[in-house]
């Protein structure tokens, strides 16, 4: 097998620990979806458990293709990927786990006061500290820290040092933290109602349905430009559907897969969508 050995075995003592990897290309984003579930044609992937009525082979929907099946993982469309991949990541939430992701010397010195000691790997710039316990995923929760868990993808970077432990309701907290010098955009989307409180006057599941799908065209389409053609797509999206309360954590979710798969990190996504809903005044 001509596959990378190194990351290959990698991948594959993940998945025997219960924590399904996913191989990541240049730029640390996840592979692109194939032709057959461009535009979430097929349906996607909506669940953490990474299931639901895609069948596909591939490397696709990005967080959502990680996967502990040691003969997907050493498939033909998989060994392809592996052979383009530069690192492997993994989806914590997947396998009950939660990434505080600090990018700094100062979100790690902030951590060291004020979080309790966990397993801690080095980054970068910064460390990974690895709590068991599985929660939303939110970005910039305060300046240098990312909470990576459930519909997001992590770096794996090492086994680290130091023993697991429970996820405290401080991490918890974070991502609920109104005086966080930070606005985060959260995966549990709550939309304020109309003003007037009456009923969304284009609440109808095909309404949605295609507006969510030429959303995702348009970032797929997108040659340059992608930070702007990202933005203006949430802002329509907002715009339109942003206070009936149309929009569900599914929905968001494929705006972000879209978004990743053309190369905008997890954490210019979650700007993009909170800019937006700023401009909006929601």
């Amino acid at each position: 097998m001509s596959t990378p050995p190194k990351l290959l075995r990698t991948a594959l003592t993940l998945a025997t620990n219960g924590i399904p990897p996913l191989p990541l290309r240049a730029g640390k984003a996840p592979f692109g979806n194939c032709h057959g579930c461009a535009n979430n044609a097929c349906g996607g992937r909506p669940n953490m458990k990474n299931e639901g009525p895609c069948l596909c082979p591939g490397v696709c929907h990005a967080w959502a293709a990680a996967t502990t099946d040691p003969a997907v993982l050493t498939s033909p469309a998989w060994v392809a990927a592996w052979r383009r991949a530069v690192c492997v990541a993994y989806h914590p939430g997947a396998a009950g786990l939660t990434v505080v992701d600090l990018d700094d010397a100062a979100a790690v010195a902030w951590a060291r006061t004020s979080l309790p000691a966990t397993r801690a790997v080095q980054t970068t710039r910064g460390e990974h500290w690895i709590y068991r316990g599985a929660m939303s995923s939110h970005n910039a929760v305060r300046p240098g820290v990312d909470i990576k868990s459930t519909m997001a993808y992590a770096r794996y970077l090492g086994p680290g040092a130091g023993t697991l432990t429970d996820l405290p309701d401080t991490v918890r907290g974070l991502a609920v933290k109104e005086s966080s010098p930070v606005r985060s955009a959260p995966r549990s989307i709550s939309m304020p109602a109309w003003s007037g409180g009456g009923q969304c006057p284009h609440r109808t599941p095909a309404f949605l349905e295609r507006g969510i799908a030429m959303a995702e065209q348009r970032i797929t389409a997108a040659r340059s430009a992608i930070h702007t053609t990202v933005y203006g797509t949430f802002l329509a999206v907002l715009s339109t559907h942003g206070r009936c309360g149309c929009l569900t954590d599914t929905h968001v979710a494929r705006l972000f897969t879209a978004a990743q798969t053309k190369g905008e990190t997890a954490r210019h996504c979650t700007e993009a969508w909170t800019n937006a809903r700023t401009t909006l005044g929601l």
